[in-house]
């Protein structure tokens, strides 16, 4: 089975990485001289699982990217482009999506992810990753963690998703997509008993599961991934120092 994958290339470079580049989209800033979202893009084309490579990003990268990848500019948001390029596909079978800068991303991450969720029934799979994980991976790095009742995680950048999802839940996936990096507010989504569960450590894989599924009426899946490269992503300098030297070892 193939599936097409959309990548979210619409951030403007107008935060802490204008430190290590002043180009004008983060999709582009080079890594040891490439663009960040070729490396994502090269593991794309690398894969037996992916089919078509959508690119929702700005007219002038075309230059940059291999000519297989169809380009779609963006939007306003990261919910507008997911659903820009939802729209494009036009069909009903479930959707990679995965951002542009995660260039650090192997093809073996990609596809023990995308083999996890084949053996799953759901309507959208997001990917966990451990602290001891990420710690014994990238030793130093700062990531966004929370702390669940199975053991204390962090978010991949990358999701399996069906497009009716997208349609029904439009609102709240833009909700949730504004509150990415901030894991009480996405607890307070879930209720008040949730946010006891949360800050006493004892919220549950399972019981996020069930809520999600009796509030919007979508059967999420967080899959446990042992692979860091699907959630190391570069939005600061010292994420592209470390992309920067472990790229190089790998040229």
């Amino acid at each position: 089975m193939q599936i097409d994958v959309i990548v979210l290339a619409g951030a403007k470079n107008d935060g802490r990485l204008q430190e290590v580049a002043n180009c004008e989209y983060e999709a582009l800033i080079p890594i040891n001289g490439k663009p960040m979202i070729n490396y994502v893009i090269q593991v794309l084309k690398s894969s037996q699982w992916i089919n078509r490579i959508i690119v929702v990003g700005y007219p002038e990268m075309k230059s940059e990217l291999d000519p297989s990848v169809i380009l779609l500019e963006a939007g306003e948001s990261l919910a507008d482009n997911l659903k820009i390029g939802i729209d494009y596909l036009n069909h009903r079978e479930h959707v990679l999506v995965i951002t542009s800068d995660i260039p650090m991303l192997n093809v073996e991450a990609l596809e023990d992810f995308l083999t996890r969720c084949s053996e799953l029934e759901g309507d959208i799979f997001y990917p966990i990753i451990s602290r001891e994980s990420n710690e014994n991976t990238y030793p130093g790095t700062e990531r966004t963690y929370f702390h669940l009742k199975e053991g204390i995680f962090t978010g991949g950048n990358v999701v399996l998703i069906g497009p009716s999802v997208v349609e029904a839940c439009y609102a709240m996936i833009n909700r949730v997509l504004n509150l990415r990096k901030k894991p009480w507010r996405l607890v307070q989504l879930l209720g008040f008993n949730f946010i006891l569960k949360f800050i006493m450590r004892n919220l549950s894989i399972s019981e996020i599961e069930k809520r999600v599924a009796h509030l919007f009426g979508i059967k999420g899946i967080a899959v446990i991934s042992p692979y860091p490269e699907i959630g190391t992503d570069i939005d600061k300098p010292s994420d592209w120092e470390l992309a920067e030297r472990v790229l190089s070892q790998q040229d």
